[in-house]
């Protein structure tokens, strides 16, 4: 049930947050929260792939 959930959230990921690796961001130049979703983003990604 854990996998399921964290697939799910990896997808509504996708739609919902900006993907900043498109976007070429610097990590050294990226905000609070931007380096806030890119963790989130990592976490659930990891989790959906075990």
């Amino acid at each position: 049930m854990k996998l399921s959930v964290f697939k799910l959230l990896a997808k509504i990921n996708k739609i919902a947050l900006p993907s900043y690796s498109k976007k070429q961001l610097d990590l050294s130049k990226a905000s609070k929260l931007q380096l806030a979703i890119i963790g989130w983003r990592y976490w659930v990604t990891t989790n959906a792939l075990d």
